[in-house]
């Protein structure tokens, strides 16, 4: 028996993948995790602007088959909203739309940086890598505040192997022309999505989930690796040959019975906590673009996006769902009650015009979510390495790039082994404690069911 505890994208692909051929147990009442769709007043809210942007033939041929081809295409245009002015995003290569003194000290500072190659130093964290990208004005006035509201702590605390291609690492010639007017084309890593045109992104799962043997409200309660038990708060327990963890690694380490270095290193995994606001106006969207980032430090709204833009059948006509993120952690504590934070975030929306005043707003639901982005902080892969080395005792074979945040999933699948995955496998975001998105989730899922043996 090959359990899967968790049903979010990663447990839904690993089980479809598999032919079903598992037993999949989640402790809600529905599947999905993060991509669930939540379906309120006759609105439509994603956990989170999640739409598809992957590279990967195979994932958008399987998404589109999910909805049998019913998805929207188009062109996305992000923005950024900073002291009263609005920036094209990356703000990085829009500089012309940044007020001035910042705007002629964001590119002084710049030039200044990328004249002194000569003395370059390896970044030993992220404070130094946006330092070393874009100068220190910009760093300070940008990317310092949206690190803190974000990833909820100072850029030197964050390491800078998560990077990647996630952040504009721009050239001089761009930020040049940026600086003296708009861009022909956009710098932004996302240019063009896919989302479907009913039923939220969560409807992208529906092949998936389609004969899936899945147990609802089962709830883990401890977890016997030397017998191969399961048990669960409900009093029932299975056993299993193999075991797929989907749950983030704190929580999968809390029911194991470990030494106190093990569950020290699962508590030294820090991951971001969300809380969405999903506000309901009377009134159309003010602006056109999907989805913006706030740099403002002393707003609680850190990235905002229109429901009903991702897809007209996600609201209502001649209204709008504007869905607010604001985030949280142990370094970055919620020191005011939920309704305060709303009022106040309300009151951020009219002074931003996204909505025209407090009287349009007819709705505010919320949604906290425990588990929201893992945070790459020196800690990590010292932590992660920790657990899977004392995890390799009960059955999990180490792969090459299981303390790297991202997988490359071109030399991933180049390398077919029988014997790549033994009684305990990982997979997902917080299983495997990596930055990953949805097109990897999926690609875990097929990785996984071509290489068990």
């Amino acid at each position: 028996m090959i359990l899967i505890l968790g049903a979010g994208l990663a447990g839904i692909s690993c089980s479809y993948h598999l032919k079903h051929d598992c037993l999949v147990v989640e402790k809600n009442s529905y599947s999905g995790g993060h991509i669930y769709s939540h379906k309120i007043n006759g609105f439509t809210w994603d956990e989170g602007p999640h739409v598809s942007f992957t590279k990967h033939q195979y994932v958008k041929d399987l998404f589109a088959l999910s909805v049998e081809d019913e998805f929207l295409e188009y062109p996305v245009y992000p923005t950024n909203y900073y002291k009263g002015h609005w920036i094209s995003h990356p703000a990085q290569s829009n500089l012309h739309a940044v007020p001035e003194p910042t705007r002629s000290k964001c590119l002084s500072d710049f030039l200044e940086t990328r004249n002194n190659n000569d003395n370059y130093v390896q970044p030993a964290n992220y404070d130094d890598w946006i330092k070393l990208a874009f100068g220190d004005e910009f760093s300070n006035e940008f990317v310092k505040n949206y690190t803190k509201k974000y990833w909820t702590l100072d850029p030197e605390q964050l390491s800078t192997d998560w990077v990647g291609d996630r952040v504009f690492f721009p050239d001089v010639e761009t930020v040049k022309k940026g600086f003296e007017g708009p861009l022909d084309k956009s710098t932004h890593y996302i240019t063009s999505v896919r989302y479907p045109k009913t039923g939220g992104y969560y409807s992208y799962t529906n092949l998936l989930r389609k004969d899936m043997n899945i147990q609802f409200n089962k709830c883990v309660n401890r977890i016997d690796l030397e017998s191969k038990t399961v048990y669960f708060t409900d009093g029932t327990k299975q056993n299993y040959t193999k075991l797929i963890n989907t749950l983030p690694l704190p929580e999968f380490v809390k029911f194991l019975e470990t030494s106190q270095e093990i569950q020290n290193a699962a508590k030294d995994l820090v991951c971001s906590e969300l809380l969405l606001l999903n506000f309901v106006v009377n009134h159309r969207a003010t602006i056109d673009s999907h989805w913006l980032y706030v740099y403002d430090d002393d707003k609680y709204a850190t990235r905002i996006n229109f429901t009903e833009l991702l897809s007209p059948d996600n609201g209502i006509e001649g209204k709008c769902g504007i869905q607010v993120e604001v985030y949280f952690s142990k370094y970055k504590e919620q020191l005011e009650t939920i309704e305060q934070i709303s009022k106040k975030v309300g009151a951020e929306l009219v002074e931003m015009g996204l909505i025209k005043n407090e009287d349009c707003i007819e709705e505010v639901n919320t949604n906290y979510i425990k588990y929201a982005n893992v945070i790459f902080d020196h800690k990590r892969q010292k932590s992660l390495n920790t657990i899977l080395d004392y995890l390799t005792d009960f059955g999990l074979i180490r792969e090459n790039d299981d303390l790297t945040p991202a997988t490359d999933w071109t030399k991933k699948d180049t390398v077919k082994n029988d014997n790549e995955f033994g009684d305990i496998i990982l997979a997902g975001r917080f299983g495997q404690w990596k930055y990953y998105w949805t097109d990897d989730c999926i690609l875990r899922g097929k990785y996984i069911a071509e290489n068990i043996n």
